[in-house]
């Protein structure tokens, strides 16, 4: 009787070792992958047609207006937004293009106070640990005049690589920065003083605080796309 007592407890040992050691490699399998990270920025899932960066909360724009939502760290104007990252503005560029965003590119020096920046609509969201969703880029930054944003692929390769100013999204329309809102001509916020925009301090964590910001083509954009895809593939 003892004997097979023995040898029950061994297989009950053997049985719970194996689980034990299989269930750690069930979760790391289930995780989620490919998140950005400090070291690396930017991740690019071309299949889901989305950009990930790695970002964090400016604290000073929670308090004080500025017309830049997202800069590159190292680009010219890095400092000023309410979310700074080391992701670089002209691989960000790189990375629209590779998800098949189309940029407008319809804006110059010249006409930016009287024109809407152009190009595909993106859907912007962003979230952060402990965060209670993943939020829109819209509901964390506050409109003085309550208006929707609209934040649209402006493109500009060119001027953002030459002027260097970092900039991958601008609150209004913008003839240098990547993404911009085209709600607002340029010079809404800083010469003519028609909006002002901050963090919204109710929702966003504090100072510093790392954040995930994930652009995508707006998912009706997208769908027309693939119908005028599979529409010119047919006709071929």
């Amino acid at each position: 009787m003892n004997k097979m007592i023995k040898k029950l407890m061994i297989l009950v040992f053997a049985f719970v070792t194996v689980l034990s050691l299989s269930v750690p490699t069930l979760a790391k399998e289930d995780a989620p992958a490919n998140l950005p990270t400090e070291e690396n920025p930017m991740v690019v899932d071309k299949e889901a047609g989305t950009i990930s960066i790695y970002a964090y909360v400016n604290g000073k724009y929670l308090e004080t207006s500025t017309r830049h939502a997202v800069v590159f760290d190292d680009g010219n104007f890095g400092g000023k937004s309410v979310f700074g990252t080391t992701a670089n503005q002209n691989k960000f560029y790189e990375a629209l293009i590779e998800i098949g965003a189309e940029p407008g590119d319809n804006m110059t020096a010249e006409n930016a106070e009287e024109t809407h920046v152009a190009g595909d609509l993106m859907d912007i969201k962003v979230t952060w640990e402990g965060a209670e969703k993943e939020y829109n880029l819209s509901e964390t930054i506050i409109d003085s005049n309550g208006n929707d944003f609209e934040f649209r692929f402006g493109g500009n390769k060119g001027r953002a690589h030459d002027k260097h100013t970092g900039c991958i999204t601008c609150l209004d329309s913008c003839p240098v920065g990547l993404i911009s809102n085209a709600t607002y001509t340029y010079g809404a916020v800083e010469k003519r003083g028609e909006v002002a925009f901050s963090g919204n301090g109710e929702i966003l964590p504090e100072e510093g605080t790392p954040v995930i910001i994930t652009y995508s083509i707006h998912k009706e954009d997208s769908k027309d796309k693939k119908v005028e895809s599979n529409e010119k593939a047919e006709a071929e």
